[in-house]
């Protein structure tokens, strides 16, 4: 018998990879959970088994009968902002839905969470719960709620680092690939600093990628299982040279971005710092123990590194880079 598999946010850029992929290499029965359906521009038509549900998570005690029959549920909705949003929908929400669902029929629920909640070896970093935005501080909050559900022993949690994807393929951007062109405008001038940081990045077309292969590989033992989704890590500097590689820019010197040249540049340019940018800022190095991507499951990676992000972003090598 096929695997019934409920998505929620199915039309955001994590989804719409994970949605497609399921769609074409599966047989599986997907029920995607979307608050507009007009945004959902993938094909849902072209297989039978495939149901759109539009709603809120705020309306998921309705499909209380549904979660009942659900082999694989996999969660990637989330609120971004506002702390009654975000506590409603990335806590309270998600634990109505993981008790609708019957751990003795469930095989597995994927939940998403994201990097900064974890520390370099993967622990739960204290910080991100005293200075996380309101996203960050629901998120650890509702991995501390996971592990005391019933469903708990059939959890795989999946913390993506710098999400990129959508744009250039016609699917919806992620916050990251919107914001990639105005980082390479300004690459010019980033060529003659260094700084000391480190960091993963992930393509949404990979992360789908190792989803499916979670899904068709449920938990043999009970109990969270967590994998962080991304590259191996990539220095700031590292990051700079590639990308001038890439596109054909000559680095002639380096100036060393201090502590105290960042706070001039922020008291210039009055950028607004909040206490998780401050945090970010001292703590510099966004990286994890054993990362993982296709590779590690067998399949090809989609991005290895950041000539292959700004390849399938649309940008050409050695292209011609505006300074305005």
């Amino acid at each position: 018998m096929s695997k019934r598999v409920f998505i929620t946010g199915a039309s955001g850029c994590v989804g719409h990879y994970l949605t497609e992929t399921l769609l074409l290499n599966t047989d599986y029965e997907l029920f995607l959970l979307v608050r507009d359906r007009q945004k959902l521009t993938i094909d849902v038509k072209r297989r039978p088994g495939v149901e759109v549900i539009e709603a809120d998570m705020a309306d998921i005690d309705r499909f209380h009968e549904l979660l009942q029959t659900i082999d694989i549920a996999v969660l990637t909705a989330a609120a971004w902002g506002g702390a009654e949003a975000t506590q409603q929908v990335n806590v309270q929400q998600v634990v109505t839905l993981l008790s609708s669902l019957d751990p003795e029929r469930c095989q597995q629920v994927i939940y998403f969470s994201t990097e900064s909640v974890l520390g370099h070896n993967n622990e739960l970093l204290p910080e991100a719960a005293l200075y996380g935005t309101d996203y960050i501080r629901t998120k650890y909050q509702g991995l501390q709620e996971i592990e005391n559900l019933a469903i708990a022993p059939k959890v795989t949690a999946v913390f993506p680092t710098l999400v990129f994807g959508g744009g250039s393929d016609g699917k919806r951007s992620s916050f990251l690939t919107a914001g990639l062109q105005d980082v390479v405008k300004w690459l010019w001038l980033i060529r003659f600093f260094k700084g000391e940081a480190s960091f993963h990045i992930v393509h949404a077309y990979d992360i789908a990628q190792v989803v499916r292969y979670l899904i068709a590989h449920p938990p043999a033992e009970p109990g969270v299982r967590k994998f962080v989704l991304g590259t191996s890590a990539i220095t700031l500097d590292d990051a700079v040279r590639q990308a001038c590689d890439y596109f054909g820019l000559r680095i002639w010197f380096q100036i060393p971005l201090t502590r105290g040249l960042v706070d001039f540049f922020i008291k210039v340019f009055r950028i607004q710092m909040t206490d998780w940018d401050r945090f970010c800022i001292n703590y510099r190095h966004f990286t994890h123990t054993n990362p993982v991507n296709p590779a590690q499951f067998g399949m090809v990676p989609y991005v290895n590194s950041l000539a292959d992000l700004f390849r399938v972003s649309g940008f050409k090598s050695r292209q011609r880079l505006s300074v305005k």
